[in-house]
């Protein structure tokens, strides 16, 4: 018997991805996903039809959401599986979460703005299917398509990354909370692409500290984000802090995304998966 086909974190338009929540679920249909997870950025409004989607085609379906955590000044993010998606402490706290990103993306704009790019708050949101949800990759997008960057990267590498004229420090949660907010709706909690944050070795073990003692219970060791060697690393960190194991491919889509859908690597055979959990 083949192993199970599993991907547990992908995003649609209701953040930023680009295909809408039924979309996305078709496209893991047609690439043999088994069980896939729907993790929209500090946002639950997918899951519903996501859902429906899935039990039309054959798929799995994963409740999920990324929650962004401000941790030793990086943004760090907190996957949710397995979650309540109705569950009254998550949905406040990610709605006050979300009513903090339209301000921050004016702030980007005038940023923006003093380098010459003029209008990039408007063009952003020309992208961004769900308005309380205007994110950096939004902006990207725009300047893609205004010709200001050849690709999403580039434009990152020069505007959006932090220390570059665009970006714009925030204050997320506090890992602690969405570990909290995780665990009230009945989820597991996840460290997505560890691999991804600029943190020194110490603070990279704090934040498993904190996140092990705050009732985090996996790590993503498989990640469209993680070489082949950063999946060995973080293989060694669930061996040694005996946390469960996810393969994930972070979708976004077809023109961003490095992997697709449902064609991540596999995890290590003695890591114990994350989806033990949930099937």
């Amino acid at each position: 018997m083949s192993p199970m086909n599993v991907d547990l974190h992908s995003h649609s338009t209701v953040s930023d991805g680009w295909l809408d929540p039924r979309a996305l679920v078709q496209r893991a249909a047609v690439n043999g996903v088994d069980l896939m997870a729907l993790t929209d950025h500090d946002e639950v409004g997918g899951i519903d039809v996501a859902a429906e989607a899935a039990a039309e085609m054959g798929v799995g379906l994963v409740p999920g959401v990324e929650i962004s955590v401000s941790f030793a000044g990086e943004t760090v993010h907190i996957v949710g599986l397995g979650i309540d998606h109705r569950c009254p402490t998550l949905v406040d706290a990610l709605a006050e979460l979300r009513a903090g990103r339209d301000a921050r993306a004016q702030r980007m704009s005038d940023e923006l703005a003093r380098c010459g790019i003029a209008g990039a708050y408007e063009g952003a949101r020309r992208f961004a299917r769900n308005p309380e949800l205007v994110s950096r990759a939004h902006f990207a997008r725009h300047l893609v398509a205004s010709g200001v960057m050849p690709d999403v990267k580039t434009v990152f590498d020069h505007y959006l990354a932090r220390g570059k004229p665009g970006f714009v420090a925030h204050q997320w949660a506090a890992l602690v909370d969405a570990v909290s907010w995780i665990r009230a709706a009945g989820g597991i909690a996840v460290v997505a692409h560890p691999a991804r944050y600029r943190l020194s070795g110490a603070d990279m073990a704090r934040l498993f500290d904190e996140f092990i003692a705050a009732g985090g219970e996996a790590v993503e060791v498989v990640s469209g984000a993680h070489t082949a060697d950063e999946m060995r690393r973080f293989a060694t960190v669930a061996r040694q802090r005996g946390l469960l194991a996810s393969r994930a491919s972070d979708f976004h889509g077809e023109k961003e995304s490095t992997v697709d859908i449902g064609r991540c690597n596999p995890l290590p055979a003695d890591l114990t998966p994350v989806w033990s959990r949930l099937i």
